[in-house]
């Protein structure tokens, strides 16, 4: 494994750096793997790193005391999550968990605010995704309520190929229907179903283990 082309690879503000930059990030950055199911970060633990997927699929998900449990977004590999909780200095109100092995990397907390006041691409970069992470969750809160099943699949899906979330990423990912089914929060069987109907739209192919994006605007507009 090369750190820095794992970084260049997977976090597209990398570039946007200087070399000094680049050489602190690389030193204060961590990497594991972990397999299908870790909990990465805790919900109610105060936030000290940002956290990115150099491969793999993790869920962004809340439950409460009675067990019941929800899906807020899913990260595929090029994301990174958790800026918000490291802004606010506070604790992270969700868990992150793997849907399947990953490997995830952890900037330092520290060295993330020294970025924040020495680079102005950075503090870009940043504000493009917090913005972006806004719409999304706003439309999520309004597919969930108001779309079905079919719908709320095309849009589960067409957030994971956000080209200003995940950047680098092409039209195919690995993932199966059962992951899907996790974040979009509806049954295996339902979800098969629902990629058959956006296949026959010829929206996405299905393959095995995997979904070939070939209409990411009708994705994001089916249902409407």
């Amino acid at each position: 494994m090369n750190p820095t082309q794992d970084l260049q690879a997977h976090a597209a503000w990398f570039d946007l750096l200087e070399d000094d930059q680049q050489a602190r990030v690389l030193q204060d950055t961590t990497v594991a793997h972990v397999e299908a199911g870790t909990l990465i970060e805790h919900k109610g633990v105060v936030a000290s790193a940002w956290i990115g997927v150099l491969d793999g699929l993790i869920k962004v998900s809340v439950g409460n005391a009675d067990g019941k449990l929800a899906s807020l977004t899913g990260v595929p590999a090029g994301g990174w999550i958790g800026e918000g909780s490291l802004l606010k200095h506070e604790a992270r109100k969700y868990d992150i968990i793997a849907l399947r092995a990953s490997t995830i990397a952890r900037l330092r907390g520290d060295t993330f605010y020294w970025l924040l006041d020495a680079s102005i691409p950075f503090n870009r970069y940043l504000l493009h995704q917090l913005n972006e992470r806004v719409a999304q969750f706003i439309g999520k809160a309004e597919y969930d309520r108001l779309l079905a099943p079919d719908a709320r699949v095309a849009r589960c899906l067409a957030e994971l190929f956000n080209p200003l979330l995940y950047p680098g990423n092409s039209m195919r990912l690995e993932i199966t229907q059962e992951e899907i089914g996790y974040l979009a929060r509806i049954s295996r069987q339902r979800t098969n179903q629902a990629l058959r109907a956006l296949e026959g739209a010829q929206l996405l192919k299905v393959e095995y283990g995997a979904v070939q994006v070939l209409d990411l605007d009708g994705l994001k507009n089916f249902g409407l």
